[in-house]
């Protein structure tokens, strides 16, 4: 049932390839709350927590935090350029095949489809698998021997998960809320844990600890590695945006469902990183001025500190339970969102036959509105994940390290490409970085090719097989079925995004200050056979994108 329509954006996404099958009912301040929501400012910091504190403390967890929040702008900066040249579902996947040349388009978009797939598959499970031990970890606060075995880890895990697909598939028509609540709820979050632990601490810590306290012991790698290693807790939650907790790319597959999405879904991508770099600031001063002893929240057997943490300033299980509570809503709309964001990503490969099984993954039902089998093969995925945890305790680093890398690296491909080509594709954005673009995209790439290596590393060293970050043998496991796949069908059959043969990539975008026709809108209502779209059959045709 279509409860909104904007013939405009159609007619631009018929240009692109693709028919529009999915109501157009999100807002900016809808999809600026979804975002919000995959980054999960309060959660995605509580659940790493012990991530920074073993690797330097307040430097690496209060610096580290403004660092990634300032390179994170640059990302969604240089991902919202594009995306507003580009505003498809396909987001990151499609724009590397138009910003390439026609030899290397249809490796380049089946390269960068498969790393967002996987990024966002295990930046979900990663999400409802912390939460399911945060979940755990507050019947700790009043047993207090309480260690949670393998199986009601992955149980709870799997709870979480059923309720996000649950509310994904039924609760449609109310994500425009849900979103939009969620933004007020991580909000009054940071202001009442705030509040709460400034005004209740027994003892406070002084400024020059908050600000310069500086210590890698509990790591045991040398102090400057330690605090690149550390900067996981910041990337990881900028990276539901950026990874994006990886959030502002995962936005951007949410483009067909977004009135004038050349022009609401950038604002969103960036505004949401500037959002949270500010929201992430005002969670962890207080938190630092009250922190506990570190070695006490490190001992901690189920590996979440924070409600140890809250348990501790303020004096009582049921005060602890009460942040902690807030903590857990916080989850449910990142696990929610984040497993929206995922669908819609598998859905937009699948249409394109980049999948196995793509004909069943693309079915969008139309009773409910929504990809029906993309939310359900993202859930099944997700749970099948979520057995690492009984090979590796540390199962969590590893879907947060291979998330960041997978999430990091397909945002950069189009932007590397991009750069190659001197951003002839981009100089027209309604959404331009002018005479910066080029600097900030250089700095985009620096900061991905080093996030690569950083995120493979244990969180400490020395490493045994349980505390082994697994994120290379992860991405390693689905790299093996991404190229099998290419073989077995993608190098016949594969394509890249549906195009007209005849079409000049710069004819194919949103170009600023271009006021659409309607001659050149009607099409996508009618489905004229003069474009190609998602509902394609085998015998597609070439394309030209760019140039040789």
């Amino acid at each position: 049932m279509r409860n909104s329509v904007d013939v405009a954006a159609d007619a631009a996404l018929a240009r692109m390839g693709y028919k529009s099958e999915l109501p157009r009912s999100l807002s900016m301040m809808s999809i600026l709350g979804l975002s919000v929501a995959i980054m999960a400012v309060p959660f995605g910091l509580s659940t790493t927590f012990f991530i920074s504190l073993t690797n330097g403390v307040s430097v690496t967890i209060l610096w580290g935090w403004v660092l990634l929040s300032l390179i994170s702008l640059s990302i969604a900066a240089s991902l919202a350029e594009i995306c507003a040249v580009y505003p498809t579902a396909g987001g990151v996947y499609y724009w590397s095949a138009m910003l390439s040349t026609k030899k290397w388009a249809p490796l380049a978009s089946w390269t960068c489809g498969w790393l967002t797939l996987i990024g966002n598959w295990t930046v979900t499970t990663s999400i409802n698998f912390s939460g399911g031990q945060v979940i755990l970890s507050a019947i700790s606060l009043w047993k207090e021997d309480f260690v949670p075995n393998a199986w009601q880890t992955v149980l709870m895990f799997w709870g979480v998960m059923l309720v996000c697909m649950l509310v994904n598939i039924f609760g449609t028509r109310y994500l425009d809320l849900i979103n939009k609540v969620c933004v007020y709820w991580t909000s009054a979050t940071v202001v009442i844990v705030m509040i709460t632990l400034l005004a209740m601490a027994p003892t406070k810590r002084s400024a020059a600890f908050v600000f310069g306290n500086f210590d890698p012991s509990a790591s045991g790698w040398p102090a400057g590695w330690s605090f690149f290693v550390g900067l996981l807790q910041a990337a990881y939650t900028l990276t539901g945006a950026y990874d994006p907790v990886l959030g502002y790319g995962m936005v951007a597959a949410m483009c067909e469902e977004v009135q004038h999405p050349e022009r609401e879904v950038p604002k969103a991508m960036v505004l949401s990183v500037a959002a949270a770099g500010v929201m992430g600031v005002i969670f962890l001063l207080p938190i630092l001025f009250t922190l506990p002893d570190v070695e006490l929240l490190l001992g901690v057997a189920s590996g979440q500190p924070i409600g140890l943490l809250f348990k501790t300033v303020t004096g009582s299980a049921a005060g602890g339970f009460g942040l902690l509570f807030l903590i857990i809503g916080v989850l449910f709309f990142a696990g929610t969102g984040a497993l929206t964001a995922s669908s819609r990503c598998t859905y937009a490969f699948a249409r394109d036959g980049a999948i196995p099984g793509s004909r069943l993954w693309s079915r969008v039902n139309t009773r409910l509105d929504v990809p029906l089998w993309g939310i359900i093969l993202s859930t099944v995925v997700d749970c099948l994940l979520g057995l690492i945890y009984f090979g590796s305790t540390a199962a969590f680093n590893s879907f947060t390290g291979v998330a960041t890398i997978c999430l990091s690296t397909s945002y950069g491909l189009p932007i590397l490409v991009s750069l190659l080509r001197g951003r002839k594709l981009v100089r027209h954005s309604s959404f331009s970085l002018g005479k910066f673009g080029f600097v900030i995209n250089i700095i985009t790439i620096c900061w991905i090719s080093l996030a690569i290596v950083l995120f493979c590393m244990p969180v400490a060293i020395p490493v045994t097989a349980k505390s082994m970050n697994y994120a290379s043998v992860v991405f390693s496991g689905f790299a093996s079925i991404s190229i099998a796949w290419y073989f077995i069908r993608g190098r016949k059959a594969f394509h890249g995004p549906p195009v007209q043969a005849d079409t000049n990539p710069e004819d194919i975008g949103v170009v600023a200050g271009k006021t659409m026709t309607d001659s050149e809108s009607s099409p996508a209502v009618s489905g004229e056979e003069k474009y190609v779209h998602s509902k394609h059959t085998a015998a597609r045709p070439s394309y030209d994108i760019g140039t040789q």
